[in-house]
């Protein structure tokens, strides 16, 4: 009994939490996204280097999934909104604690951006489908944001900054190589991560009304 009782308490609390969220106003909504973009820039300094790419392994695409879960439609894309244009005005809050518009006109600048495309998507989906809250399908719909929405755009710019800045074209087995391949297993990681903690936290129905 007292289980069910800290189990009915716990979902009553998810709950009550996520429907102040989609109600807040939007001073306290602001003040989320730039609570989630502080994160982002946290762990964008867990990092590591890989010698044959300048694309750094990083903690930040944590992040990016959770704030579409946790601040929802538009919300969590605004997040990353504010960390790619505050970090382009100078807060040195991308990896290796830097800044500004070089960065964002760099080799990372395309996974920067496709943050902002990814949490819109996963905050859409997790505020509008009920049954997207659960593990399976968040880790589906996680994994193809990671890849199709920040990866690719990622690729994309990383393949014209090689070809301009260093003057050589890659084929895309070399692009695969620099920026795709060596970041599938922790992005793996972080997707299962991400999903769990989706599962845990967020309530099983309709917060909205």
């Amino acid at each position: 009994m007292q289980l069910a009782t800290l189990a009915d308490t716990f979902a009553k609390a998810r709950l009550d939490a996520f429907r102040w969220r989609y109600n807040a106003a939007v001073a306290h909504k602001i003040g989320l996204a730039l609570s989630m973009a502080v994160l982002t820039g946290l762990l964008a300094q867990v990092r590591f280097y890989l010698p044959w790419t300048p694309i750094p392994v990083t903690g930040q695409t944590f992040a990016v999934l959770m704030a579409g879960v946790l601040l929802g439609r538009h919300w969590g894309g605004i997040s990353m909104a504010l960390y790619a244009a505050l970090g382009a005005f100078g807060i040195p809050w991308f990896a290796g604690w830097s800044g500004g518009l070089a960065v964002l006109a760099g080799p990372t600048g395309g996974y920067i951006l496709g943050f902002i495309v990814a949490a819109l998507f996963l905050g859409h989906v997790t505020d509008k489908y009920v049954k997207s809250r659960n593990f399976l399908p968040m880790a589906v719909l996680m994994s193809i944001a990671t890849v199709a929405l920040i990866f690719v755009p990622g690729l994309i710019q990383l393949a014209i900054w090689t070809s301009v800045v260093q003057g050589e074209a890659v084929s895309l087995g070399q692009l695969m190589a620099m920026g795709l391949t060596p970041f599938l297993a922790g992005a793996v990681v972080k997707v299962a991560a991400a999903a769990s903690l989706t599962k845990a936290v967020t309530p099983k129905s309709d917060y909205s009304k």
